[in-house]
């Protein structure tokens, strides 16, 4: 089951935000490691994001991921102060998130705890030395791919990002499935693939989530990715609520 919205898609970012169902979201999330969104974003705000590629006024870096070994393809982090609908899109996710995140690092023994407010937490991480922006635009074409991988930046790590696809999957792109794994203490990685649309956003965490066992809680550490692409072009765009040292 996945949360739905119950809005128009006219209505601001936050509004929509304040619409999805967060009890089957936040319940998914915690049995599960993710859950998708669907249709955040309406057709003509991916279709507008997606053409922001080229303008390079509103990034402040580019990766070509070939170059790192971290797979094949490219993206750009965006630059302080973050466009429309990113800022937005940032600061109204960020509430309905932390009492989870909370509740995941009490169980894991993990004396952190995250404020209500985004603005709260990025002071902790710029009081810290992490100060750039995190949020990212990426592309694929043929034969890309991103490997397994974490978004780790420095000492305060939010446990959950999101991440929403801006392109139809079968007219614009085939292949290049979202795909997260879960690695549990002495068992075999879990592999699940993440169906998704235009306009659906996947809420995942980052690192090590909690597991109910038999002598409590214990930690199972995720990663995500991208499977290799087939044909045409898959624009991503990242949403991670810590900033980068």
């Amino acid at each position: 089951m996945h949360a739905r919205l119950t809005d128009s898609p006219s209505q601001p970012i936050a509004s929509r935000i304040d619409a999805i169902d967060w009890q089957i979201a936040l319940s998914e999330l915690d049995e599960r490691g993710s859950t998708v969104i669907q249709g955040l974003l309406d057709t003509g705000r991916c279709d507008h994001i997606a053409g922001q590629y080229a303008n390079e006024s509103l990034y402040r870096s580019r990766v070509v991921m070939a170059r790192h070994n971290f797979g094949r393809g490219e993206y750009k982090y965006f630059r302080y102060p973050l466009p429309d609908p990113v800022q937005p899109l940032r600061s109204a996710l960020y509430p309905h998130l932390a009492p989870l995140a909370n509740q995941w690092n009490a169980r894991m023994g993990i004396e952190v705890q995250y404020p209500a407010t985004h603005e709260a937490f990025l002071a902790r991480c710029h009081d810290a030395g992490q100060t750039r922006s995190t949020p990212l635009l990426l592309k694929y074409g043929p034969g890309d791919y991103n490997c397994l991988h974490q978004d780790l930046y420095g000492e305060h790590v939010f446990p959950l990002q999101v991440a929403i696809l801006l392109s139809e999957p079968g007219r614009d792109f085939s292949g290049g499935e979202f795909v997260l794994t879960e690695q549990r203490p002495r068992m075999q990685s879990r592999v699940e693939v993440v169906p998704l649309r235009q306009g659906d956003a996947v809420i995942f965490a980052v690192n090590q989530r909690p597991v109910a066992g038999s002598r409590g809680s214990y930690r199972v550490t995720m990663r995500h990715g991208v499977s290799r692409m087939r044909h045409g072009q898959r624009h991503t765009l990242g949403i991670i609520f810590h900033d980068a040292q």
